[in-house]
């Protein structure tokens, strides 16, 4: 008698539960909503419905990351000044994502346990990495990292062009150093190499550029991210806490990039010497461009599903789209064109 009576209860407390939880959402009463719903959770598990309670916390834990993302996003998009040189985002990459040289792999590992243990560091008046300078060849994976490092972090990307007229970067620049006070993000500077080719007005955008990182107190990640160091004096070098080197892949990096591009697709049989030869000098971004080429041939000829391909056919396809990019980065001035991923 007394357990039926629990039962009762139980539903009738369970039934409440998910007309406030209806009615909280109705109203838009987000904290409400997220509480009522982690008490149904603790009620389940109570009751023995432990993976029921699980994946409901695990959903309300989801949900509000989302909520405070939106919310950060909405609250930097009303600047509608940003728009023309900046673009905001909470990307869902992480570093295992990528392809990485070990020394990229540690050294952005590393990057990535300071930051999050920086609490830590700051008991013993340490500071955790905050400001990089990524350098290397359009496509080697340089804005990939930056995405990959926000993503680990759980921050906002704010990545900046700096493509644009001297005096315009310096306002530009003005403009993030602003926001940047209230929002802790990783704030990526691209094309810098656009503002330290000029003069007098160049090293004042410069100037801002290493005041905005010497001066910021909330632990922003700040990257800079250029093609060419050496327009980089040895006294500007010297301010960054790290530099990270990303150079073109080679042997089996280049067919774990290929192969990471396809895996959707595997098995796929290939020889992959006359591959990595024909794929030498070539971008990260190169390679992925060249490996969708081949699957577009291979399904169009018909040889997926039957076996993923000959041996010789699958070798074929890739070492001409892998040729195809070379001449098309001799035609552009560079290996790896404009991409960079």
């Amino acid at each position: 008698m007394l357990l039926g009576l629990r039962r009762v209860s139980e539903i009738v407390s369970a039934n409440d539960d998910i007309i406030e939880l209806v009615q909280s959402h109705a109203d838009g009463d987000d904290k409400k909503f997220y509480t009522i719903a982690m008490q149904i959770a603790a009620k389940a598990a109570r009751l023995g419905h432990t993976q029921f309670a699980q994946e409901l916390r695990d959903l309300v834990t989801e949900l509000r990351r989302k909520t405070h993302h939106e919310a950060q996003l909405a609250m930097i998009k009303t600047r509608g000044e940003l728009e023309s040189f900046a673009t905001i985002s909470y990307p869902d990459v992480r570093l295992n994502n990528m392809t990485l040289s070990p020394d990229n792999q540690k050294q952005l590992h590393n990057v990535v346990v300071e930051q999050r243990q920086r609490d830590k560091l700051m008991l013993y008046n340490l500071r955790p990495v905050q400001q990089l300078l990524f350098i290397g060849p359009s496509g080697t994976g340089k804005t990939l990292a930056a995405k990959a490092l926000a993503g680990e972090l759980n921050l906002p990307l704010i990545s900046v062009r700096l493509d644009m007229p001297i005096g315009d970067a310096a306002t530009k620049l003005r403009s993030i150093i602003d926001i940047s006070q209230e929002t802790r993000g990783v704030y990526l500077f691209n094309e810098v190499d656009a503002i330290t080719a000029d003069g007098g007005e160049a090293r004042q955008a410069i100037n801002l550029l290493l005041q905005f990182m010497e001066d910021d107190y909330l632990n922003n990640l700040i990257i800079v991210a250029t093609n060419h160091p050496q327009s980089f004096g040895y006294a500007t070098l010297r301010r960054f806490d790290q530099v990270i080197k990303f150079e073109l892949p080679s042997g089996d990096e280049i067919r774990s990039v290929i192969e990471n591009r396809l895996a959707v697709f595997t098995p796929m049989k290939a020889s992959w010497e006359p591959i990595v030869a024909a794929a030498d000098g070539l971008s990260h971004a190169d390679l992925a461009v060249a490996a969708t080429n081949a699957v577009k041939r291979a399904v169009l000829n018909g040889k997926i599903g039957k076996s993923a391909g000959e041996f010789e056919e699958w070798t074929e396809y890739l070492c001409h789209e892998l040729e195809e990019r070379k001449k098309f980065g001799k035609e552009e001035g560079s290996v790896g064109g404009a991409l960079d991923v």
